[in-house]
């Protein structure tokens, strides 16, 4: 075939070539700057891992400075990653803007943003579950404060980091979502074997990650022409010592038969993080097993 396309265009090249495009490794995430929210928890340590094992230099930020620390130090002494530790509290918008600051002190900038940190109802006890969790009993303060976290928080990190990336002309957004965003949920997961149930899943969780999804969108347009990319990572359920009946009812409403593994959504990331997907934004990436598939 000719240097010209069928329609008689020039044919279009990557910047580099195709070979020192791939071969270079446009996965790699080298050079680069990655915050990651709720970084000590189950996902957030995956994600730190996953952008380290690529190259980055991981800011582990959460709400405990003395567990960022220690797991900035197994990501270095397991894994030789550059990592930093910097506690954070993503619903005040001080909290966040000193992250920020620290993070630029100590790195220069931020290259990557991965919102991770995010809350889900907890009770302290089958009997106060059953008060509480269905929609009709759920009290305005659960409702407030998983807002506060999952949208305020996600939207305070943009704001400030984001805002940054958009004054220097590059960056890329991460903003995990859920399949709770995209489809109801299913009650009848948190049904026991004998037909019992004490826990149904709030309209909370759901209305927030659903925020989450639009917030995506908007950044997106409204970042695009300065080089900040924004997408979101929607992933399914995870196993993280559920009861035994739970994971295997999820299973079966699965196609992939399973749940997912922590290390399920490594790949994904780091594309989102790296070049490889740099004509991506607003997108919504679904990993969930073909979860949302029926």
């Amino acid at each position: 075939m000719s240097k010209a396309n069928r329609v008689g265009g020039p044919v279009a090249r990557p910047r580099g070539g195709l070979r020192r495009g791939w071969a270079g490794g446009t996965l790699s995430l080298e050079g680069k700057v990655a915050v990651v929210t709720g970084a000590v928890g189950l996902l957030g340590r995956a994600h730190c891992r996953a952008l380290g094992a690529a190259g980055a230099k991981v800011v582990v930020a959460d709400l405990d400075q003395t567990a960022c620390e220690k797991f900035a130090g197994e990501l270095g002494e397991e894994q030789g990653i550059s990592a930093h530790g910097v506690a954070v509290d993503i619903t005040k918008p001080q909290s966040v803007e000193s992250l920020h600051a620290r993070v630029c002190s100590v790195f220069t900038s931020v290259d990557v943003l991965v919102n991770n940190a995010a809350i889900d109802d907890k009770f302290e006890s089958d009997e106060s579950a059953a008060a509480l969790s269905r929609f009709e009993s759920y009290p305005l303060e659960r409702w407030q404060k998983l807002l506060d976290v999952n949208v305020t928080g996600t939207f305070l990190c943009c704001q400030a980091i984001g805002s940054a990336m958009a004054a220097r002309g590059s960056g890329s957004i991460i903003n995990v979502a859920s399949t709770y965003a995209l489809v109801a949920p299913d009650q009848s997961l948190y049904q026991r074997p004998d037909g019992t149930q004490s826990f149904w899943k709030s309209a909370a969780y759901p209305t927030t990650k659903a925020a989450v999804l639009g917030l995506t969108r908007f950044l997106a347009a409204y970042w695009g022409g300065h080089g900040v990319r924004v997408n979101a990572l929607v992933p399914g359920g995870v196993a993280a010592g559920q009861q035994t009946w739970f994971q295997e009812a999820y299973a079966r409403r699965v196609p992939l038969g399973r749940m997912a593994q922590v290390t399920d959504y490594a790949g994904v990331l780091v594309f989102l993080a790296s070049d490889a997907s740099s004509y991506m934004t607003g997108a919504n990436v679904v990993v969930d097993g073909g979860w949302t598939a029926w």
